[in-house]
C-alpha cells in the first residue's frame, strides 16, 4: 500500500477518549474514536439505518464477543450497537457499519479511504 492512500485526519492528542470526531474528505464522511482500550478506530460517519451523518456523536461502549471485550459505538438515533473494529451490528442483522484501516504515525492519525468496507442496510420487516 503506497503512502499516497493515507490521509491525515488529526493528531491523537486532539481526540478525547470515548468521544468521536467527524472528518470530511470530499464527500466521504468518517468518524474517528480513541476508545477506552487505547486504540483509534475509523468508521463511516453515516448511520446505516438512517443515512444520516451522526455516528461521531454515538456512545462508545463495549460488548463481550467470544469471551473478549470489544469496543462498540451506539448510533445516537435508533441505538443500534456496532463493533468499532469490524462494523458488525450486535443488535440487528439488518445493518453493518463501514470501517476503515487507520494508522498512527508520529502522533498523527491517518486513514486509508480505499480500505472502506461495505456498509449494510436492509429494510426492516413490517409489522
Amino acid at each position: 500500500m503506497s503512502d499516497t492512500q493515507w490521509h491525515r485526519v488529526c493528531t491523537v492528542d486532539q481526540l478525547e477518549t470515548d468521544l468521536g470526531e467527524a472528518a470530511l474528505f470530499g464527500t466521504e464522511q468518517i468518524a474517528v474514536f480513541k476508545a477506552w482500550d487505547g486504540n483509534v478506530y475509523t468508521v463511516s460517519n453515516i448511520d446505516p439505518r438512517t443515512d444520516q451523518g451522526v455516528m461521531s456523536r454515538g456512545i462508545v461502549g463495549d460488548r463481550m464477543v467470544d469471551g473478549a471485550r470489544r469496543p462498540t459505538i451506539s448510533s445516537p438515533l435508533y441505538k443500534e450497537v456496532y463493533d468499532l473494529g469490524t462494523g458488525v451490528c450486535h443488535t440487528s442483522d439488518h445493518f453493518g457499519l463501514a470501517v476503515y484501516t487507520n494508522r498512527v504515525v508520529d502522533g498523527v492519525v491517518q486513514v486509508d479511504l480505499a480500505s472502506r468496507t461495505d456498509a449494510r442496510a436492509r429494510a426492516l420487516p413490517r409489522h
